[in-house]
């Protein structure tokens, strides 16, 4: 195969990782596998996140070995499934780069972003975090974002009205970051 299909395939797959991500993360980890993914929702110094990792960062063990079966049967003679798996693995450094560098900030360094895609990113993953438990969130995907003023009515509306204090102050929290100016 030439670069520019295998190129197409690893594109086409990072974008349908996205469409994945979104499906599995609203389904599965908020749903039959909230068991793993709970611990990404409690605060920092629950017994589930203590430590530099959560039990939520199984999810990514588990994608990370599907994308290096696709990989290594790809370079047995299966070769469009190596560079589907090549997408699977530039999907997830884009997701440790935003999701858990960016958002979450679990480095050494932190940076909030104050404009453009990277600040509704941030805001509209710390509004999938303004409710308590699995019900009610908004805002599944990783790497697309919708706007905040969506993301915002869609919490009004699931919630029935105006959002608990603690609800609204969380909803906030990303809004807040996000614009603060630099001195």
């Amino acid at each position: 195969m030439n670069v520019a299909i295998n190129g197409a395939i690893v594109v086409l797959t990072v974008i349908g990782m996205e469409a994945f991500a979104w499906f599995a993360h609203k389904y599965i980890m908020h749903g039959w596998g909230w068991g793993w993914h709970r611990s990404h929702h409690e605060p920092h110094d629950s017994p589930a996140r203590r430590g530099w990792f959560e039990k939520n960062d199984l999810y990514a063990v588990v994608f990370a070995g599907v994308a290096i079966a696709l990989i290594a049967l790809g370079s047995a003679g299966w070769h469009p499934l190596q560079w589907i798996g090549a997408g699977m693995t530039a999907y997830g450094a884009l997701y440790f780069i935003a999701h858990d560098g960016l958002v979450h900030q679990r480095w050494p360094f932190r940076h909030v972003p104050r404009r453009g895609y990277l600040k509704r990113l941030y805001q509209a993953h710390l509004m999938h975090h303004a409710v308590q438990g699995r019900e009610g969130c908004v805002s599944f995907g990783f790497l697309v974002a919708p706007p905040v003023a969506t993301l915002k009515r869609q919490l009004r509306e699931a919630h029935g009205g105006p959002l608990s204090r603690q609800g609204a102050s969380r909803a906030e929290q990303g809004e807040a970051r996000a614009s603060r100016n630099v001195s």
